[in-house]
């Protein structure tokens, strides 16, 4: 049966920043798509959001055939109309790039790089179909400068960004937009508890909420910007490293000695 609310589909939506922009979302009228491989996770995002305002279901994003299905499903809920595709889904691992081993490196570039390409591929359709869409790709604030020691997961955040600066191009010519959240430091389960431990009170590095990243999402629909900064501070970062690389990069070196301290 079609859905007329307005409509999210959203990826890694069972936990961390996906699961706080399923609520706020659905707290303020609109129907949400959440999809994950966490099964439980979804089970309780269901059974507090309620069955009524959502299609709940396990998705494997670097499934192609899987993901045109889900997508299929979701069209059929919401009479063929999305107004927001939010590709969050993102997997870590941290570590220097040449001791990673090799099947580590590729399920990373293949859930954050190629499951985001597969998802867009498959939401432009519907997309296309509802005025005022946006296709908003989670990236990172590791997509400013290269992140040493999450050197792959920093590498697909950029070419997330890359990709998303080519789309808000190509698809003006649908009347469509696309937009990247380039978040900083989340309080999240991907990001260490010594990161966590060593993030300031305040500023730039401070430790975000999800609740934070999920209001943004809902300014980003709302807004006309290309990229949406977490906390907004981080923009000085993105000029700080267009205008002094080298130097952003010795500082980036003195961090991580101290890390690995």
């Amino acid at each position: 049966m079609a859905d007329a609310r307005k409509s999210i589909f959203i990826t890694g939506a069972a936990s961390g920043m996906g699961r706080a922009t399923s609520l706020l979302f659905a707290s303020r009228g609109w129907f949400v798509g959440a999809y994950d491989l966490n099964g439980p996770g979804l089970d309780s995002l269901k059974a507090e959001i309620g069955e009524a305002n959502g299609v709940f279901a396990q998705l494997d994003v670097t499934d192609a055939a899987a993901f045109s299905e889900a997508m299929a499903g979701f069209g059929r809920a919401t009479g063929g109309t999305l107004d927001l595709m939010f590709n969050n889904a993102g997997i870590g691992t941290p570590g220097l790039f040449d001791e990673l081993p090799w099947e580590s490196i590729m399920s990373v570039v293949q859930v954050n790089f190629l499951g985001v390409m597969i998802g867009i591929r498959a939401a432009v359709p519907l997309l296309r179909a509802t005025p005022g869409a946006l296709c908003l790709t989670n990236s990172s604030s590791s997509a400013i400068f290269g992140t040493a020691g999450i050197a792959v997961y920093s590498a697909t955040k950029h070419a997330v960004r890359g990709l998303t600066e080519a789309l808000s191009i190509e698809f003006k010519r649908f009347g469509l937009r696309a937009s990247d959240l380039l978040p900083g430091l989340i309080d999240t389960p991907i990001l260490s508890d010594k990161l966590k431990q060593m993030a300031p009170p305040d500023g730039m590095w401070r430790l975000v909420q999800p609740g934070e990243v999920a209001e943004t999402v809902w300014s980003a629909y709302h807004g006309d910007r290309l990229h949406w900064y977490v906390p907004e501070d981080l923009k000085a970062f993105d000029q700080e490293v267009a205008a002094e690389p080298e130097r952003v990069r010795e500082e980036r070196a003195a961090l991580l000695a101290a890390f690995a301290a």
